[in-house]
């Protein structure tokens, strides 16, 4: 990578009416270092958004879709069921548009999560980490049932894929446009990422394969198990392959609706199982070693594109999708053994000048 010039910027050549139009068009960057010699591997960068990850593309899509169905209308309460980014996004746009949001989310989830939607003015009603995702997802719905809340869904909704289709499939169409790309790499938490882009890739790319990544704990798709359903589609029961796991946003303890398109259709190639610990190590890896800044889903990411790389035949192109930020996980296993104080070495350093020390 040439230094010879300094950098400069020429600006966006316009201005944004309101900071939900800063939502997508997020950037495809190559891996210097830790890619296999005998690959090009890129990361498609969803902390851009505006609130730092993937679902902002999903929390703008319910609201608006609603709003031209006249589902909502202002002066209404949106209630919604989340880990955490699907909440922060809706946070972030419903604060942009005016509405109340009211949260359900497990309280087993990191704390930043929690205090980003209150400081966003979001309220978060925390349900028992026993009761898994379906016990938040529960509440969620009697809480608009009670009150007569607009219940985003994003688990069922076809507006989740449908942004997908039209925004995130749209931009690795165009930055890919006349290049190779051989693989694409995604987990799921709700789905819609997978079933949104997978839709356009087998129709307008069907020569990249598609590898969908799972907790090694917690292999829904690869079971082979149906989902049992009740109303409206939603989850009836948590499903039987599940069992906790540390990689937040991926895999809730059922089958999203929304997902089972991509099931059904073989919207993916192949399904790579990740253990917690990998997903740590390699998010961990990203940082130190590239400075990409990302959390521990997109560590399990980067570890399946590792995984696939590694088998690639030569001159393979790959994009893994990174769904958010590091910096919602501080409170999290990844930054376990991260110390506050000086390390040994850096006290050393600090010991080798004479001034300032402590």
């Amino acid at each position: 990578m040439s230094t010879k010039s300094s950098r400069t910027t020429a600006g966006r050549g316009r201005r944004y009416d309101s900071i939900i139009e800063t939502i997508g068009d997020t950037p495809c960057v190559r891996i210097n270092h830790l890619a296999p010699s005998h690959v090009t591997i890129y990361v498609k960068a969803e902390f851009f958004n505006p609130a730092s990850s993937v679902k902002d593309r999903l929390a703008v899509s319910i609201i608006e879709e609603a709003e031209r169905r006249g589902e909502l209308t202002p002066g209404q309460t949106v209630v919604e069921a989340t880990s955490g980014n699907t909440g922060i996004g809706l946070a972030l746009v419903c604060a942009a548009k005016g509405y109340r949001l009211v949260v359900t989310m497990a309280d087993s989830f990191s704390i930043e999560r929690r205090k980003l939607m209150r400081f966003l003015g979001a309220k978060v009603v925390l349900t028992p980490r026993a009761a898994k995702g379906l016990g938040m997802y529960q509440k969620a719905k009697e809480l608009a049932d009670a009150n007569g809340w607009f219940l985003a869904r994003q688990f069922e909704t076809a507006d989740n894929a449908k942004i997908h289709e039209n925004t995130t499939a749209r931009e690795i169409i165009a930055d890919f446009g006349g290049s190779q790309l051989d693989y694409w790499v995604t987990g799921y938490g709700t789905g819609g990422t997978v079933t949104g882009v997978g839709r356009v890739l087998r129709k307008e790319r069907p020569e990249t394969k598609i590898i969908l990544c799972e907790p090694a704990t917690a292999s829904l798709v690869s079971s082979g198990t149906p989902q049992s359903r009740g109303a409206a589609n939603a989850p009836a029961a948590s499903h039987p392959a599940w069992t906790p796991h540390p990689i937040q946003g991926w895999t809730p303890d059922f089958i999203p609706f929304v997902l089972q398109e991509a099931i059904d259709k073989k919207y993916y190639d192949q399904v790579v199982p990740i253990a917690g610990p990998v997903a740590i190590e390699w998010s961990r890896k990203l940082a130190a070693g590239e400075g990409i800044f990302t959390g521990i889903s997109g560590g399990a990411t980067f570890a399946a594109t590792m995984h696939v790389a590694e088998k690639a035949a030569a001159g393979s192109v790959l994009l893994c999708m990174l769904p958010d930020t590091a910096e919602r996980y501080l409170s999290s296993p990844l930054f376990e053994g991260i110390a506050e104080g000086m390390s040994p070495e850096e006290t050393q350093l600090s010991q080798s000048t004479p001034g300032f020390q402590m």
